[in-house]
């Protein structure tokens, strides 16, 4: 099934495939590896495209629900980086409606470059989702990028004030914040803020 979020992503397959696959985990996610338990837990990996990041957390123990809406991404990710800690999942934000229903509790979430293809609402309605899939003591990670969207692509632009004020009404803490870390593919006008929370609450805050 086909959204929207993922417009420009299938013409681009192969150059994508390419440039995901060029940067290491370690490189990607340095800044943040901290936040990530070192015993085996339940990751959710949302947009994990070529499974890049899937395959990493998997070798260090972890067991992954890569969600993915791109059939060609969860083709090329399952056999890049087979593992039988890895499931691939065809879902898609702000529902998640695939995962409606199973009853999981994700001890991690990751959101890397995936929060501006979702508008205004969409934020509002992820952030509330995502929010109950995490367990109390949870950590979310995500990644947003700010400069021109390539052409075909559907992106908005994203704040880490916004973001953070989503993640708080939803009992989150902030306990990472990272502004403007470089591109690692060399583009100029693209930069990053990273933030890192902890679940503090089983719900909205009050």
């Amino acid at each position: 099934m086909m959204h929207d979020t993922t417009a420009g992503y299938v013409e681009n397959v192969k150059a994508l495939v390419q440039q995901y696959e060029s940067v290491r985990f370690s490189d990607v996610h340095g800044s943040v590896l901290h936040l990530i338990p070192t015993v085996p837990s339940l990751v959710l990996d949302i947009g994990a495209g070529t499974g890049r990041d899937a395959g990493a957390l998997a070798a260090l123990g972890h067991r992954v629900v890569a969600v993915e809406p791109v059939p060609v991404f969860r083709t090329k990710g399952a056999a890049l980086h087979p593992s039988p800690l890895i499931e691939w999942v065809d879902d898609t934000l702000p529902h998640l409606e695939c995962l409606t229903g199973r009853r999981e509790c994700f001890d991690v979430v990751m959101l890397t470059a995936v929060w501006m293809h979702l508008d205004r609402s969409q934020r509002q309605q992820a952030m509330s989702r995502i929010s109950a899939l995490v367990r109390r003591g949870g950590v979310m990670i995500m990644s947003l990028r700010h400069g021109p969207a390539p052409a075909g692509r559907r992106m908005f632009e994203v704040s880490a004030g916004e973001t953070i004020q989503l993640a708080q009404a939803e009992g989150w803490n902030l306990v990472l914040q990272l502004e403007h870390e470089g591109d690692l593919f060399g583009r100029p006008d693209v930069t990053w803020t990273r933030l890192g929370f902890s679940k503090q609450g089983g719900g909205k805050a009050v």
